[in-house]
């Protein structure tokens, strides 16, 4: 006896998009952003030794491959110092190591609002704003082979949108740049 039935082919899956640079080349893209122009003016507050110990701590855990070491670390020293923006932009670096994009994000940006609006850490903020960006737009699912005219609108508008946020923090971090007074 033989079966037959309705057989349909099978519907292709979508294939995942992967974001061709790791979040470590995101990270040395942040730093790069910063700058090694030592004639600009850097903002430097005061610090506290135990926030000190406790950034120290952090960089030590990063540089032996510890991240979740590094976030507890600084989480502790945003616990003393909620409001100091060069913790909270390391802070959004380790949030980007952790592949936690939207939270690196949101620091990043807090970090700028209660921050210098010139300098190099202000180019880091937006710098990781832009990689954020960047890393949404290469993750950002292809259409399927089957796809109908509005899922094409909706991916294009998807897409530029995306792009244009990432021009916006192209901007916003070259508006961090001020030219160097040439004093006689």
């Amino acid at each position: 006896m033989l079966l037959a039935g309705c057989v349909s082919a099978p519907v292709p899956e979508t294939p995942v998009a992967r974001d061709p640079m790791t979040p470590e080349q995101r990270v040395a893209a942040i730093h790069a952003a910063a700058g090694d122009d030592d004639r600009e003016l850097a903002v430097q507050p005061l610090r506290d030794p135990q926030v000190e110990d406790l950034r120290e701590q952090a960089q030590q855990a990063r540089a032996a491959g510890n991240v979740s070491a590094a976030a507890e670390a600084l989480n502790q020293a945003l616990l003393l110092v909620p409001e100091d923006p060069a913790v909270l932009q390391e802070r959004a670096e380790v949030a980007l190591l952790q592949g936690d994009f939207p939270r690196a994000d949101t620091l990043a940006q807090r970090a700028f609002e209660l921050g210098s609006q010139v300098g190099p850490l202000c180019r880091q903020h937006w710098e990781t704003v832009r990689q954020v960006r960047q890393h949404k737009l290469a993750v950002q699912p292809s259409l399927p082979s089957r796809h109908t005219p509005e899922d094409a609108a909706q991916h294009a508008a998807r897409a530029a949108t995306t792009q244009a946020a990432v021009t916006d923090a192209e901007s916003r971090r070259d508006a961090c740049t001020v030219p160097v007074i040439e004093r006689m």
